[in-house]
């Protein structure tokens, strides 16, 4: 914030909850080409999707941060990414981001149209909403996690009791085979 603050075309929004920050907050992403999105301390923040929702390009300023079906979705095709230690070198930011091109800054926002449907949650769902890719990732971890399972029983015989008991434990829906 403090590194962009001065800049003539970029703002800033500010307010909490009670004094209409919200609805402030909201209308800036509208009006924005860009919303950055700096890693929070938490990972339910929700800047990410009312950038997307906003049709706001996010600049994610984060090194190791994880987003929502990207086995599924490219993220790079909509979102400029950005180094911690990168942000906050004087100029860096706002350099970047003023020498992304108008076609290059369409191709992004009409990406974020198409993307958009993937973050709706609907009553009933559709195909390809978050719901589905919900699923359709899970769907992809239980490979992993079968082959994880079946690997642990590799030397069962070789265990101790205990080592077995402490396994015996391990929950796993009926289901789930």
């Amino acid at each position: 914030f403090y590194l962009l603050r001065d800049e003539p075309d970029v703002h800033f929004t500010f307010g909490s909850i009670q004094r209409g920050g919200v609805s402030n907050a909201t209308q800036g992403m509208h009006s924005s080409k860009y919303c950055l999105n700096i890693a929070g301390d938490t990972p339910s923040s929700n800047r990410l999707f009312d950038a997307i929702a906003s049709h706001c390009v996010p600049v994610i300023i984060s090194d190791q941060i994880e987003l929502p079906f990207e086995d599924i979705i490219d993220y790079s095709e909509f979102c400029i990414f950005v180094r911690n230690s990168d942000a906050v070198k004087e100029k860096f930011l706002i350099n970047l981001i003023r020498g992304i091109g108008k076609e290059e800054w369409t191709r992004m926002w009409r990406k974020i149209q198409e993307v958009e449907k993937f973050f709706e949650f609907r009553y009933p769902s559709r195909d390809d909403d978050a719901v589905q890719l919900i699923w359709k990732s899970i769907l992809k971890k239980v490979p992993a996690i079968k082959l994880k399972l079946h690997r642990s029983k590799r030397y069962s015989r070789t265990l101790d009791a205990r080592v077995k008991k402490e396994r015996s434990s391990l929950v796993v829906p009926p289901n789930f085979w």
